[in-house]
């Protein structure tokens, strides 16, 4: 009979590979249930030891899956699901829209231009509609101002639609993203901290990001003054992964400077 070790330990590993897959899900379930828990309630609860909840909670604190509190951990209210887009809109109007007029001068006749969800994105629409460009997003809002653009191609994702922030997302807006290739990635965040992490406080739209990010040769990170530092409960990415960032006087220098160190641009307008 012939060894099978090999077979044995490869059925094992896919075995524990999908024991963890559960253990996330279910770890992340409890905790959008229950809010903030301890590392040994959730061990107990999983069968699992509490160093193996660790290492857990450890790789859902780097996907940006959760945040890590002293002993446990939380995933935080998505507080935009709250906050309908008109009220979104109406907040810090002229730094938006002076963000959005600085980012216009980077878009060139003839480019592929992926746009991000978010207000800031949707005033930067506005400011394209006499492009000849090709436009792709999944920001139902900009949608709405390019549609009767004859001179821009423009392409919707696919996926499922967030209603209170007129958005695209799931997995067909994950999809989509990854068969397509842009010229420049206009990027929307709730925030930035200190040490240049880009925050979101959604979890449905982070993977949704990271696939913009992915998609583009070039990654403009749209932020107002506002944003430096920012809050969100999720990572999108670091600024290492970003080309740009369009601003206005006033944003925290310290984070700017971080940035910066990075290898970003950042521009003000």
């Amino acid at each position: 009979m012939r060894d099978c070790g090999w077979l044995c330990a490869f059925v094992t590993g896919m075995v524990a590979g999908m024991l963890q897959h559960e253990r996330h899900a279910e770890i992340v379930r409890r905790l959008r249930a229950e809010g903030t828990t301890e590392v040994r309630e959730l061990a107990r609860s999983l069968k699992v030891s509490s160093s193996t909840v660790r290492r857990d909670l450890a790789q859902l604190d780097r996907e940006g899956t959760l945040i890590r509190v002293h002993g446990g951990a939380h995933v935080a209210d998505d507080v935009d699901e709250r906050m309908p887009f008109a009220a979104v809109a109406a907040r810090d109007t002229a730094d938006k829209q002076a963000v959005a007029r600085r980012a216009v001068e980077l878009v060139a006749d003839g480019d592929v231009v992926l746009l991000d969800v978010g207000t800031t994105a949707m005033y930067l629409a506005q400011l394209l509609m006499c492009r000849r460009i090709t436009v792709i997003t999944g920001n139902l809002a900009a949608f709405d101002v390019l549609r009767e653009a004859e001179n821009i191609e423009l392409i919707l994702l696919g996926g499922l639609v967030r209603r209170p922030y007129h958005s695209l997302v799931g997995v067909l807006a994950e999809d989509a993203l990854r068969q397509v290739s842009a010229d420049i990635a206009f990027l929307s965040t709730s925030g930035v901290r200190p040490d240049g992490q880009i925050l979101d406080t959604t979890l449905v739209e982070v993977p949704v990001k990271r696939a913009i990010v992915a998609a583009a040769k070039k990654t403009v990170l749209l932020a107002d003054r506002h944003k430096f530092p920012g809050t969100g409960a999720l990572r999108v990415c670091g600024a290492a992964d970003i080309d740009m960032i369009v601003t206005n006087e006033g944003a925290d220098d310290s984070t700017l400077r971080t940035c910066a160190a990075a290898g970003v641009e950042v521009v003000t307008g």
